[in-house]
């Protein structure tokens, strides 16, 4: 790993290894059952400095967007052993990026650095109940009315969708198309706009998960976020991170998973022997150790296209496949070990298989993904 990671992100690592030690595994297990953690944690991430990786230095973040820093952090806070906690102190990252790059100064320099600092919550808002990864043709409407945009439709799905203070919002300005589509930056207290119920999932039991309406909201046009009608390509220009912190959280489940089986199967007796005395056990580790180790290696190869400026497309959207595969195989042959304790919501490793299955799904399907590197191999 030395090759990829310097001393500095060593140091972060260090960081948030502490955090999560201190701050979140004490307490992860009720968070998870109670389905929700304290709103105070955003506050503590952002303290920690965990919160403003990549952002600029002036609007409170550490600086230069340095991907093996932020793969570092991640790979950490994954040790949480809750993927739906991770997910909604990160929403950040697919929220603000956007703002950061096209938002108008003054917008930007009043809602980035309360983000960052942990007071406030910001939140991404594009899939709708009719559609979700045919971005092209959403529906949430908003027309120009003098220095205002009045807003009317609906979201679904939205993580941090709650107590979110902040949306970055995918909106129709335009014709049907990906040429319609803008960027609006809304507020919670927004005239207007609410919340459904809490959405309960399968997965990710911890993280916010929220339905969004817009009743006549009036949003000051000079909270759009970059061109009107040039929403698609800032909404896609994101993904690219969004699917290799995916692919991060997907080998990091797998990565958790492993080693409860690894350790279980070394205590637990059975005929006389520990299971991991048994060939077949022995074997099945040996597999789950290998997918991890190729999964981990290539996301890394990605970081690294990234970190020297390319776009690596099919790349990335294979390394999230990949990642995501072996995932869900880890993670169900870590239950496999655990026999009938590993169906029970006292093992970690329950925990860990139902929260593998959306990251098959999050940041474009796999079938989504699969259409994206045909379309690079020219297929």
């Amino acid at each position: 790993m030395a090759e990829y990671f310097n001393d500095l992100h060593e140091q972060a690592r260090l960081s948030a290894q502490k955090f999560i030690n201190t701050e979140v595994l004490p307490y992860i297990d009720d968070w998870e059952e109670a389905g929700e953690f304290p709103r105070e944690l955003y506050q503590k991430a952002g303290k920690a400095g965990l919160l403003g990786i990549g952002y600029p230095e002036a609007l409170g973040g550490s600086g230069e967007n340095d991907i093996f820093l932020r793969v570092a952090v991640s790979e950490e806070l994954m040790r949480s052993t809750s993927g739906g906690l991770v997910a909604s102190l990160g929403s950040l990252d697919i929220a603000l990026p956007p703002v950061v790059k096209w938002a108008q100064p003054a917008v930007r320099e009043q809602v980035v650095p309360a983000v960052l600092s942990g007071d406030n919550i910001a939140a991404l808002a594009i899939t709708e109940p009719g559609g979700g990864s045919d971005v092209a043709n959403l529906k949430t409407r908003a027309v120009r009315d003098g220095d205002h945009f009045v807003v009317n439709g609906s979201k679904t799905f939205i993580t941090s969708g709650h107590r979110a203070d902040h949306y970055t919002v995918a909106v129709r300005t335009g014709d049907a198309g990906h040429n319609g589509i803008s960027l609006l930056l809304i507020d919670r207290d927004t005239p207007g706009f609410s919340t459904g119920k809490k959405l309960r999932k399968m997965g990710w039991w911890a993280s916010d998960t929220a339905e969004l309406f817009f009743e006549d909201c009036r949003v000051p046009a000079d909270r759009l976020i970059g061109a009107e009608n040039g929403g698609f390509i800032a909404i896609m220009s994101n993904f690219l991170a969004e699917r290799l912190s995916l692919s991060v959280m997907a080998y990091m489940t797998a990565q958790l998973a492993y080693e409860a089986a690894l350790d279980y199967a070394g205590q637990r007796q059975a005929f006389g022997r520990n299971l991991s005395g048994f060939q077949v056990t022995r074997h099945k580790l040996v597999d789950m150790a290998t997918q991890i180790d190729v999964a981990r290696e290539y996301a890394y190869r990605c970081a690294a296209l990234m970190q020297a400026g390319k776009n690596p497309i099919k790349q990335v959207a294979m390394a999230k496949n990949f990642a995501v595969e072996v995932c869900e195989n880890v993670t169900r042959e870590a239950v496999q070990v655990f026999g009938g304790m590993g169906y029970m919501r006292e093992s970690v490793v329950e925990r860990l298989y139902r929260d593998a299955k959306i990251l098959s799904i999050g940041g474009g399907t796999t079938e989504i993904m699969k259409e994206l590197i045909a379309k690079q191999l020219r297929l």
